[in-house]
């Protein structure tokens, strides 16, 4: 017989116990304002309260659609101290996609910010699903607000326990190839990701001030900005919404030392820096999310001096797997070192079956497995039989890993373009072009090609007043790599196309460029 799991744990523990061991101390700022641990604690008591009230209990998912300010921590904790399960809503879905979400996790209950109403609640209203208003100036006609309720309940004692194996969180995949995919994040795997990552991963000490920029919707800023930075008792600076120079103001202004964020941040920043000669005191900063090219992490450097360390992971992997450690030289352009208790390998891409991990320096695909990996693909049984074989988490990204088991990138399998039957991985291209000195940013993509198979291309966005031609940009990188591999076609763009976690959509060009092809638009630069 096996004997019952006697064991409890709580995401809500990170907050409740941070406000009993320092409580005066400022958990976030945001607008101006700063709450401190034991006020934020309070609150969300106050919120689950309001919850409880309504008939959330333990294993009821609840949806939140809130951006970067303070009720984000308050609804987030006070769903899981409820022993609810949090569904966290990307802020830029549309009605159609919320309510696909909301359906496909059974949530009981939208809680949505009064921005996000006109998508929010209409997506409700096709699910079916009540919605719950936070920062309604006015209460709206059907739709309650969570402080009132809040304020007209009992607050909760303390948070429910729960089994550590219990889901936590569900989180949505981007849905690249189909429909999203909802990503079950258990209390052990999220606590754990934080205890790891202060143990030795990150550097990060109580006494940070840490730039919460990332979308603490997506797993990223969720886990190693919000939770991680709660768990050691730092401050985090909350930016609703991130431009370059909103973003710099902040770090200098509220004398953050931290700074967590993906490659287009750090380019916008970059930019920024441009416009003023104040610098802010940063000490540490991280880069996770995509690749970093390594030409911005040297220029970042000469900038702002301070190095950025990179790691990588995924919604499916609590997100950290890897990550150039504390206490270690960073490697630029190396992803690090699997994390303690996780293991990352190189196995053959071409088996689908079975895992058969390869030896030292051979490409193939990044596995993983360890105490970070999901639980499974909510209701998606075959997904997740696809996703983790023999224990392996298959990423769909292709790497090497070195003696020193440092692991490199290569691309994701989806974007390798095949030209002439020869492999082209888009990223050895972009960290060519990122080196020409009037390139802010650059994605390179595969663009169907008759004659060819697929043609390379790339979208370049330049550094402030730069003009450059885009056969200039095809001359450079044809001087620097195989005649193979070289875009033979270069556009000029304002911006790229960027998904809520600041990723380069890739997709959106592939489709816009493709469409422009086959309707015989011509460039300047097609050679």
């Amino acid at each position: 017989m096996t004997n019952p799991a006697y064991q409890t744990l709580s995401v809500a523990a990170i907050l409740k116990e941070s406000a009993e061991r320092t409580p005066d101390a400022i958990a976030i700022e945001v607008g101006g304002e700063e709450i401190s641990y034991s006020r934020l604690w309070d609150e969300t008591r106050a919120y689950a309260g309001g919850l409880r009230a309504r008939g959330v209990g333990p294993g009821h998912a609840v949806a939140m659609l809130v951006p970067n300010v303070a009720d984000f921590p308050r609804v987030y904790y006070a769903i899981l101290s409820l022993g609810a399960i949090v569904v966290p809503v990307h802020a830029l879905l549309k009605a159609d996609e919320i309510e696909f979400v909301l359906r496909d996790s059974g949530s009981r209950i939208l809680v949505c910010a009064a921005p996000l109403l006109e998508q929010g609640a209409w997506g409700a209203v096709q699910a079916g699903v009540p919605v719950f208003s936070v920062l309604s100036p006015e209460p709206s006609e059907g739709i309650p607000q969570l402080e009132a309720l809040a304020a007209d309940a009992e607050p909760i004692d303390t948070y429910v326990p729960r089994s550590p194996l219990d889901t936590a969180t569900i989180l949505y995949t981007s849905g690249t190839t189909g429909r999203p995919k909802g990503a079950e994040g258990s209390h052990f795997s999220l606590v754990e990701q934080a205890n790891t990552l202060l143990l030795n991963t990150f550097d990060l000490r109580s006494d940070d001030t840490i730039l919460g920029c990332l979308p603490l919707f997506h797993t990223f800023g969720q886990t190693c900005t919000l939770n991680t930075g709660f768990r050691v008792g730092a401050k985090l600076v909350l930016l609703p919404r991130f431009t370059g120079d909103v973003a710099l103001r902040a770090l200098i202004d509220s004398e953050c030392t931290v700074i967590m964020g993906v490659p287009t941040m750090y380019i916008a920043l970059l930019e920024a820096a441009k416009h003023t000669d104040e610098r802010p005191k940063l000490r540490y900063a991280v880069s996770g999310g995509a690749s970093l090219p390594v030409a911005v992490i040297e220029r970042f450097k000469e900038e702002f001096g301070v190095e950025i360390y990179e790691g990588y992971g995924l919604t499916e992997t609590s997100p950290v797997a890897s990550f150039n450690h504390v206490g270690r030289e960073p490697r630029a352009g190396s992803i690090g070192q699997a994390i303690w208790g996780v293991d990352v390998e190189i196995a053959k891409s071409d088996l689908e079956e079975s895992i058969e991990l390869l030896p030292v320096d051979e490409l193939g695909e990044i596995v993983i497995r360890g105490h970070n990996l999901m639980s499974g693909y909510l209701n998606r049984d075959d997904e997740s039989d696809k996703a983790v074989v023999d224990g392996w988490f298959r990423t769909g990204d292709l790497g090497t890993k070195d003696a020193d088991g440092y692991l490199w990138i290569v691309d994701r399998k989806k974007d390798m373009i095949l030209r002439n039957g020869y492999n082209v991985y888009p990223r050895e291209v972009e960290e060519v072009i990122s080196r020409h000195p009037d390139v802010a940013s650059v994605a390179v993509f595969g663009v169907a090609h008759e004659v060819h198979g697929q043609e390379v291309m790339a979208c370049v966005v330049l550094s402030g007043d730069a003009t450059v031609e885009p056969q200039a940009l095809v001359e450079w990188t044809k001087e620097k790599v195989a005649a193979y591999k070289y875009p033979r076609r270069v556009e000029i763009v304002e911006s790229l196309p960027l998904g809520p976690s600041g990723k380069v959509l890739k997709r959106e060009l592939v489709a816009k460029y493709e469409t422009a092809e086959s309707e015989n638009v011509e460039s300047p630069a097609q050679v």
